[in-house]
């Protein structure tokens, strides 16, 4: 039978139309219903403006139905509430009141990774060295100050050889470079391994002190460190990603210990007296914590199996008086703005 081309135009594009709104549906019922499974919903959002208003938390949100990866806001009074969700999506981010450290690494035909100072507009400010796959990044109290850490060789904390640059920038000034520039000390003696790497920075209130990890020779240090003068000083033995308490007195950081390659329990370390203590949580934590006050802090937890891919940001009291408990649900990279 003879069709006139344009009826067989026409015909050809109506079979594809149903054929791709068939597919369309089906992708979408498979995601749907796969969701459902999971018992993933929708996060329930409200009005940003309303929330900064008063102290928060920023965090990568996780939902997989809604905004995975994108900046979202909760209160800090109902931080299991409603969230609001930025325009910005990062891979870690942190937040003082007046900017946002966003690092993230975008998929392509060439893979591009990138660290940017946001102001509270979330206008980039300005961008910051990263010459690696991000994994740590830190504001100072007060926002002047960016630390990025990135992954140069390796992908992970656990692996056995890896290697890491941190570099410490003022903001809207220049960059105090990579901290493997900078002296340090052990046992009052200055050393220089080759093998040094380090990360994890944590900032002191007077825009100066800091700590942070180094590593060589298999073992790592907790250090303090000064960047007017360019040093840094080991501490402790056997301390990763230190996270400083807001009133300036103790650390908590993950520790191996006696545990197997690629676990780590959180530690609290007093900087007065230098005395380590456990903390209640049980699992491996591999994040650097945020302080929620002086008594608690927050943290990451992966999920596993079916919901791999998520993560829950956790609580626990940082004297172990008190069970590890259920923060913030699909979510990642917390940060209490007050």
């Amino acid at each position: 039978m003879h069709i006139p081309r344009t009826r067989a135009l026409v015909l050809v594009l109506v079979c594809v139309l149903v054929i791709g709104g068939a597919g369309t549906y089906i992708v979408i019922s498979r995601a749907r219903q796969t969701a459902e499974r999971a018992g993933i919903s929708p996060a329930a959002q409200t009005s940003l403006e309303d929330i900064i208003r008063s102290p928060h938390i920023v965090f990568r949100s996780e939902n997989k139905r809604s905004g995975y990866g994108q900046v979202a806001v909760v209160s800090l009074a109902d931080a299991s509430g409603p969230r609001a969700m930025t325009p910005v999506s990062c891979d870690r981010v942190y937040a003082t009141d007046q900017r946002y450290l966003c690092v993230s690494t975008s998929a392509g035909v060439v893979t591009a990774d990138s660290a940017h100072v946001l102001d509270s507009a979330f206008t980039s400010e300005q961008s910051l060295p990263l010459t690696g796959v991000p994994s740590r990044a830190r504001l100072s109290r007060d926002g002047t100050l960016a630390a990025t850490t990135s992954f140069i060789s390796g992908d992970s904390y656990a692996a056995t050889s890896f290697s890491t640059q941190t570099v410490v920038t003022r903001i809207g000034g220049a960059s105090y470079g990579s901290l493997e520039s900078f002296t340090l000390i052990q046992a009052g003696e200055r050393v220089v391994p080759l093998d040094r790497n380090y990360w994890g920075v944590t900032f002191a209130a007077d825009d100066d002190t800091f700590y942070a990890t180094v590593r060589w020779s298999q073992h790592t240090w907790l250090v303090k460190g000064s960047l007017s003068q360019r040093v840094v000083t080991t501490l402790h033995e056997d301390a990763e990603c230190p996270s400083l308490s807001p009133d300036g007195q103790h650390l908590v950081y993950k520790q191996r210990g006696d545990l197997p390659s690629g676990r780590w329990r959180l530690v609290r370390y007093d900087l007065a007296s230098g005395a380590v203590a456990p903390l209640a949580e049980t699992r491996s934590v591999d994040d650097q914590v945020e302080w929620l006050d002086n008594g608690h802090v927050t943290y990451g937890i992966p999920r596993t199996g079916a919901d791999a891919g998520t993560d829950d940001v956790w609580q626990v009291p940082v004297d172990g008086s008190g069970p590890a408990t259920l923060l913030i649900p699909q979510a990642w990279s917390p940060s209490v703005v007050r």
